[in-house]
Formats: C-alpha cells, sequence, structure tokens
C-alpha cells in the first residue's frame, strides 16, 4: 500500500469530454486509472486509457540521474529525484532536487476541450550538460481494464508533419506525440508494475507497458515540451496552449469554482456530469443532485439548461436513465430518485434565471416542463420497477430483490442494503415535485395533499424522536424500518419544501446530529444499529457490505446543515455557527485526498479516512450550494 502521503494525495487535470489524467503528488501511480492520457472516444464515455505515465531520466557528467520513480512487483520501488515541492495550481508542477545545484521543474496539463495532455520540463538555474531522456509507457485498453505483455501489440512509428504517430492496437484511437525533442525508436516492454491502491481494494493490481522509443532533449538549452494527442488531430503548440489554458483557469471565481468545472462535460448536443473521477461516468442521479452546486452555485445558469435539455431527451414511462454504460449502449432506467431530481433541479435552473432577469427560452422552457409533467405521470399511473402512487398517495417502488434508491449496494444480486417499499427520502422528493408542479397543472394538487397528510401521520417514530427510514417494508402494509439513517434529513433540508416542521424537526436534526455527524458530513447509518460497519476496507465484498452502513458521505451535509439552520430560524448567529462547526471542517478535508475537492465517501469511525472516488461531484456541489446560499444571507 501506499507508504507516504504523498502518494495518498492524488491531483486529476480533466478535459471536459469525460477524459482526463490524473496521478499522485509523489508521481507514483497506485491505481490503474492513473495515467497520462485517457481521452472518451464517444464523449463521456468509451473512455480507454492510451499513455500510461513515462520513465524520465537526466544524462550528466555525474551519470544517468532518475526523475521518475516507478514500482514494481513484489513491492520495488525504483530511485527517482527527491521532489522539492508539489503545487497543483494552476496545474501540477514538481520541483525536483537533483543536488549541486541541479533543480528541474516538470510541468502537466491537459488543455480543456482536447483529448491531449502536454508535459514540460525545464532547468530551474543554469546548468551545463544536461540532457533529458524520456520513454513514453503506452497500453491501450479500456480504462477500467489492465494491460499485459502480448505479440498484438504495435510498435511502428510514422514520422510525419513533426509528429510521431502509433497506432498500438486498431480497437483504439492512434497516439500522436509533438515534441521539441528528437524521437529515436527503441521498442521494449516494461513489466509488472504494481498499483497499490488496486491491490488495497482486493483488485488485480499488476500491468505490463509498452515503450516504443525515446525522446531526447538538450536541457541546458532550454524547456523541453512533448504533447501526447489522441487521435490524429494537429495540436497548437505549447506556448499557445499554456497561455489560453492559463487565461482559461485564470477567469473562475475561485479554485473550487474551477474545481467544479472538471465534472462538467459534453454529451451529445448538450452537457452532463461526471459524477465522480476515476471510475464513475455520468449518473442521472448524481448529475441531479450536484447541478445546483456545480452550475447554479457558479452562476453557470446557461450550462444548466443545457443539462437539463439533454437529459429531458432520455424521459421514457415518467423514469430517467440513472447510468449510461461506459462502453455504450441502452441506458439503465434503474433508479426511483434521478427522475424526480430533474424536477427539482429545473425548478432551481427556472427560478435561477427570473431571480437574474433573464428569460428561458420558450421552446426551452415547455420542453422542461413537458419533461416533468411526463415523470409526474408516470409515476402516478406506474412505470418501471413497481414505481407507483400508492393508495395514501405516496410513492411505493421496488422490491426485496432490487435497489433504486442512492443506497444501491448489491453483491452477487443481493442488495446490501435492501429499502424496499416506501423510503422516506423518495417521499420527499415526490412531495417537492408535486409542489413544484401544482402551480402549473391543478391535477397535482390534490395528490400532493393527500401525500402530505399521509407523510406526517405515517413516518414519525415516536419512540426515536426522529423519523421511519421506510414504511410499508417490501410492500407490507403497516411495517416500518426504524434504523437511525441521514436520509430523513431530506425531509427537513436540501429541497425547497420542509415536510416536517416545528419541534418534531428540531428533534430530527437534534437526534441526526448526535449520532450520524462527522467532520465530513454525516454517516450513512448510526453506530450501534445492526449492520454497522466502521470502516470501508477490504475487498470487493467487505467494501459493498460498509458502502450504506455507516460509510460517511460528504454530499449529505448539503441537506444536514439546511436543516439545522431551517430548526434554527436561520438567524445570523445560527450562520456563524454552522460556519464554524460544520463548514470549517469541511474546508480542510480539500487537501487529503483528491486535491482541491471533497471526496465521495470517508470511513465512520475516527479519524475518518477519505475513501471511494477522491473526485466526486456532489461532494464538491453540495459544499458549494451551501457556501453560496451562507453568503446569500
Amino acid at each position: 500500500m501506499p507508504t507516504s502521503p504523498s502518494e495518498r494525495l492524488e491531483w486529476l487535470e480533466a478535459d471536459g469530454l469525460g477524459g482526463f489524467a490524473s496521478g499522485t503528488a509523489a508521481g507514483l501511480r497506485t491505481r490503474r486509472y492513473h495515467a497520462l492520457l485517457l481521452p472518451a472516444t464517444q464523449p463521456p464515455a468509451g473512455r480507454c486509457v492510451l499513455v500510461n505515465g513515462v520513465e524520465a531520466w537526466l544524462q550528466t557528467a555525474r551519470g544517468k540521474l532518475p526523475l521518475t520513480p516507478q514500482r514494481y512487483v513484489p513491492d520495488v520501488t525504483t530511485d527517482g529525484a527527491a521532489v522539492a515541492s508539489f503545487e497543483p495550481e494552476p496545474w501540477p508542477s514538481w520541483s525536483f532536487d537533483l543536488g549541486e545545484g541541479l533543480r528541474v521543474r516538470h510541468e502537466l496539463f491537459v488543455p480543456h476541450g482536447r483529448s491531449a495532455a502536454v508535459l514540460s520540463w525545464r532547468l530551474q538555474a543554469p546548468y551545463e550538460g544536461v540532457r533529458l531522456r524520456v520513454r513514453p509507457l503506452f497500453s491501450g485498453r479500456d480504462f477500467h481494464a489492465l494491460h499485459h505483455e502480448n505479440p498484438a501489440f504495435r510498435f511502428d512509428a510514422e514520422r510525419r508533419d513533426g509528429a510521431v504517430f502509433w497506432r498500438p492496437y486498431a480497437a483504439w484511437p492512434a497516439i500522436a506525440a509533438r515534441s521539441n525533442g528528437a524521437y529515436t525508436h527503441a521498442p521494449d516492454w516494461y513489466r509488472r508494475f504494481q498499483y497499490d491502491l488496486e491491490r488495497e481494494r482486493g483488485l488485480d493490481f499488476e500491468e505490463d507497458l509498452a515503450t516504443p522509443g525515446i525522446f531526447e532533449w538538450d536541457l541546458s538549452a532550454g524547456e523541453a515540451t512533448l504533447v501526447f494527442a489522441a487521435g490524429e488531430a494537429a495540436t497548437p503548440g505549447v506556448p499557445r496552449l499554456r497561455e489560453s489554458e492559463r487565461r482559461r483557469r485564470a477567469a473562475f471565481a475561485s479554485p473550487l469554482h474551477r474545481a467544479a468545472d472538471a465534472y462538467l462535460v459534453r454529451r451529445g448536443e448538450g452537457l452532463t456530469v461526471i459524477a465522480g473521477y476515476p471510475w464513475f461516468g455520468d449518473w442521472g442521479r448524481d448529475s441531479f443532485i450536484a447541478l445546483r452546486g456545480i452550475c447554479l452555485a457558479t452562476g453557470r445558469r446557461g450550462d444548466a439548461l443545457a443539462l437539463l435539455l439533454e437529459w429531458s431527451r432520455h424521459v421514457s414511462g415518467g423514469m430517467l436513465p440513472n447510468r449510461f454504460p461506459d462502453a455504450g449502449g441502452a441506458p439503465e432506467y434503474n433508479a426511483v430518485d434521478a427522475a424526480l431530481w430533474f424536477v427539482v433541479a429545473v425548478d432551481a435552473t427556472l427560478a435561477a434565471f427570473t431571480a437574474a432577469g433573464e428569460r428561458v427560452n420558450p421552446d426551452a422552457e415547455a420542453r422542461l416542463w413537458a419533461a416533468v409533467d411526463a415523470i409526474l405521470a408516470g409515476y402516478a399511473a406506474g412505470t418501471r420497477h413497481g414505481i407507483r402512487a400508492d393508495g395514501d398517495g405516496l410513492i411505493a417502488a421496488g422490491s426485496p430483490r432490487t435497489n433504486l434508491t442512492w443506497m444501491d449496494a448489491c453483491f452477487e444480486g443481493r442488495p446490501v442494503t435492501p429499502r424496499a417499499g416506501k423510503p422516506v427520502e423518495i417521499q420527499a422528493l415526490w412531495l417537492n415535485a408535486l409542489w413544484i408542479a401544482r402551480g402549473r397543472a391543478v391535477r397535482w394538487r390534490a395528490l400532493y395533499e393527500q401525500g402530505i397528510a399521509s407523510f406526517r401521520a405515517r413516518f414519525w417514530n415516536a419512540a426515536r424522536g426522529c423519523l421511519f427510514d421506510v414504511v410499508d417494508v417490501d410492500g407490507v402494509a403497516g411495517t416500518a424500518d426504524g434504523r437511525l439513517r441521514p436520509n430523513q434529513l431530506l425531509a427537513i433540508g436540501g429541497l425547497p419544501l420542509p415536510l416536517v416542521e416545528g419541534d418534531r424537526a428540531r428533534r430530527v436534526v437534534d437526534v441526526a446530529e448526535a449520532a450520524l455527524w462527522t467532520p465530513l458530513g454525516p454517516r450513512s447509518l448510526a453506530p450501534g444499529e445492526a449492520g454497522y460497519v466502521s470502516r470501508y476496507v477490504g475487498d470487493l465484498r467487505a467494501r459493498d457490505e460498509a458502502y450504506h452502513q455507516g460509510t460517511v458521505w460528504p454530499w449529505l451535509a448539503g441537506p444536514f446543515v439546511d436543516a439545522w439552520l431551517r430548526v434554527r430560524g436561520g438567524t445570523p448567529d445560527a450562520v456563524r455557527e454552522v460556519e464554524a462547526r460544520f463548514v470549517a471542517p469541511l474546508h480542510e478535508q480539500f487537501d487529503r485526498f483528491g486535491l482541491g475537492h471533497l471526496p465521495e465517501i470517508a470511513d465512520a469511525d475516527a479519524p475518518h479516512t477519505p475513501r471511494g472516488c477522491p473526485f466526486q461531484a456532489w461532494s464538491l456541489a453540495e459544499f458549494l450550494r451551501l457556501e453560496a446560499e451562507l453568503r446569500a444571507r
């Protein structure tokens, strides 16, 4: 496993198309997803790894001086230059100290809108007789897979138009490299790279990479540049790319606004949100939850509208896809909440335009409201997976063999956190959606009134002073799941309409704060409950069984803080207390795992080690939404 703190710190460079580059501050690859050129061949899907990394060294009068460390099986780490400093802003930059006054600065960035990576090296002080040599390390695989030595790999290089091109496998794009150095063809294999975080996750962790040759520069004469690109499209020169990207990044209001931009990517004629890097794609639920923070809190109303219009094309039977498969194919309609979050996002986006004194194109607005109406009609009449408005006006969904809510972990086809019946947050979303639509369509008013009366009568758990997590469990009338989970917070905070107010709301929030809150957000299950798991570690089964059984989810900090403020009247004193007690500890997390971002999850017990995806859209989005709302107060 990683042996130094810098091996736990990961950086991300996203291209706005679904592709990205990523790695660690230490310069070691510890995941199969760490790569320099990882493009999306069908944005934002079809992601593949083309260039995994480089082997770089200096040739001087003192001999060969390695710059880049590598780790091989079994736990063998080759020497690299001492990292004097690492800076993640405005893009990843390393300063290497090789002694005797020899210092080298290495920078790496991904230009927005291009499937490319720009690398550069330069001396930080004059030094004679320094040559830089770089071996690129190639694969050519799906980004979830691993690569191994094989006779099918094609090393052939073609030189034209000042660039070198390779096409290792016909199934993946060509690799282009443009440099201001010289290339020598010298094919070889580097075998048995070791990826420690894959091993830690109980997965295969060995990989073989191919190297076609060596690039060389006289570093004493000036900066060395190397651009890798997918396909055969020409790329501008490095100075132009660097200046353009520097201006683009400087235009963001803050580093967090720029971090949010990494998740907003192209889909079709519109936009979507990558749920998390490095392994998630664009998920419906995540996109709509994240929209209010990623787009609206950062002033990107037009992007929010483009995202919603693109997704509105996929309404089917009142549902929206929760996932588009990475390799293409039919979308998966397997979430009860995704479409309801879409309604909330539509309402928030149109309200943002109104607040800014802007008018949405009438045709676009009509398309959104038509999608909203189709969703409500589909849920009211009944749709896939037993999703339907029951006789009490509440939404019933699923069976013991399905997992339709955000707590959707399964192992070998078995739901780890079964919540079939009437989950509490689904009712909050459903009733908010009806409340939003009731002003435009009278037919939703009666169903809203019936549903909210049923909710208030059926979900109060008097014995614990909070709300039940699910009622009519597995479709059995009158049953209730009283385990203490954070889903009930959405009945008070995080949505436009609170369903519970007054003393009951205050009691819910107090119970949640006492049993669920951590510095990274609420736990998914209270300690002491049956099935509680304190740490998210081990093989796939162990991690799946911990995923929603105690594990902390930072995105839920948004609903929690909303609820906490609401029950205290949102006074200036309450806002100051929120900032000190809840927001400040979250601020401290931006440098612990995914640099400049918030993680997907964390361990339930102290020290609440960050886990899962180091870069998670809805975690950052809810933090941005919170900050924007606190500023507005």
